[in-house]
């Protein structure tokens, strides 16, 4: 028992950096928007979006436990098409998905410290900040760091959770009309939800990364059991703190007649104060220094993670022998270049860069989906390790599921 415990512990980490990653945009800005602006309408789709995608991220994982190599490992055993396939839609996703977890974070910054600095210099600080630590670190920095920052997450937002419970919703304004969920609209900004719910499918490559990297930090060998249950809690608490960011929207700001702004130093002094508004105004620089560190350790971990699965791509694709390590810090410095691009283009509409970002990477997850469900299923996973009957149903229905409302997104949008 005492050796099982060790093992589960020496495992533990990568679940850590997927729910850093999970927490950011997707719940501190998107669950929030969907509390705040249709109240708790959107559940039901917060729920399926979780359930429906859960295989394909654990897929990432499981291939780590059941052979020690990453998923794009499996891609390239699929044939050239899809590692082609990966890198050219990660291509399109990492500057979008690099520039809008950035700016969030700018805004959370120049909050936390009062200041008036443009938040496009701010995200190039940011960037170059973020690059320059995990270029000279290693992965256990990246790993102990999250670990700290995500369990203050985890209590400010369960505090501050059950905090508005115990208030209750506030009372609508007069002149307060709900927003429609069906129209044009709210479909468009539904997908959006789901795009980033808990996060993009295409992120599922980094579990196994992660995995493989702390394997190899640890010094510990596979083990299937220790890496799924890592995984699974990580994605759990994600999965239950999507909900909570949803109920701090709908429980202070749906019927208040205010709207969550555009400008991301705004929008992150709105955020901070809905938990102010449950816990007290005592607590604002608490949450303010926690839900900065949230959207810092979303960026970091966005930066690291595009950085190694792309420096993985071309590697793959073009010079399996050439030095990892290059291509990651080569692979980090085009991403935060590409990003602040973005920010400096789209800057003036924090909603529209997130929608984007969110967006595209709904449009493209049934893609990645089928890739991960034909890796986990092909010849060289071994029979013991394959996934069981109820997650390979799950997994169809998800396959469903994606693929049917990115046709309705298409659908709605341009017809």
């Amino acid at each position: 028992m005492k050796t099982d415990r060790k093992q589960l512990w020496s495992a533990f980490g990568p679940g850590i950096l997927f729910a850093s990653t999970c927490i950011g945009v997707s719940h501190l800005v998107q669950s929030t928007r969907a509390g705040a602006d249709y109240g708790f309408a959107l559940v039901a789709f917060i729920v399926l979006a979780n359930l429906f995608k859960y295989p394909f991220f654990e897929f990432g994982s499981r291939y780590a436990g059941a052979t020690g190599q990453h998923l794009l490992e499996g891609y390239k055993k699929q044939g050239q098409w899809a590692i082609w396939l990966y890198f050219l839609i990660s291509l399109v996703a990492m500057f979008t998905v690099t520039a809008a977890v950035t700016y969030v974070t700018a805004g959370m910054l120049n909050n936390l410290l009062g200041l008036a600095i443009d938040p496009i210099i701010m995200s190039g600080f940011i960037l170059a900040f973020c690059t320059l630590l995990l270029a000279i670190g290693k992965f256990n920095l990246l790993d102990n760091l999250l670990k700290v920052i995500g369990s203050v997450l985890l209590i400010s937002t369960l505090i501050a959770f059950f905090g508005v419970l115990v208030e209750g919703r506030i009372t609508p304004v007069a002149s307060f009309v709900p927003k429609e969920v069906y129209d044009r609209t709210g479909i468009i900004f539904l997908i959006a939800l789901m795009g980033w719910m808990p996060t993009a499918v295409d992120l599922s490559t980094w579990n196994s990364i992660w995995a493989v990297e702390k394997m190899k930090q640890s010094g510990t060998k596979r083990n299937m059991r220790a890496i799924l249950f890592d995984f699974n809690f990580g994605y759990v608490i994600t999965a239950i703190l999507a909900l909570c960011f949803l109920t701090l929207g709908a429980f202070v700001m749906y019927g208040s007649g205010e709207e969550l702004s555009s400008n991301s130093t705004i929008f992150s002094d709105q955020v901070v104060r809905l938990y102010t508004k449950a816990l007290g105004n005592w607590a604002y620089p608490v949450i303010a220094i926690a839900a900065f560190s949230t959207m810092f350790s979303t960026t970091i971990t966005v930066v690291d993670g595009y950085g190694r699965a792309m420096g993985e791509t071309v590697r793959l694709l073009f010079k399996e022998n050439a030095n990892k390590n290059a291509l990651y810090r080569g692979a980090m410095i085009v991403v935060s270049i590409g990003a602040f691009v973005f920010i400096w283009q789209l800057a003036a509409n924090l909603k529209q860069l997130v929608d984007l970002a969110t967006t595209f990477s709904f449009i493209v997850a049934p893609i990645i989906a089928w890739i991960n469900y034909k890796v986990i299923m092909g010849k060289q996973i071994d029979e013991q390790d394959k996934p069981p009957k109820w997650l390979k149903v799950l997994a169809i229905c998800g396959l469903i599921f994606l693929s049917v409302f990115a046709v309705i997104y298409v659908v709605v949008y341009f017809l």
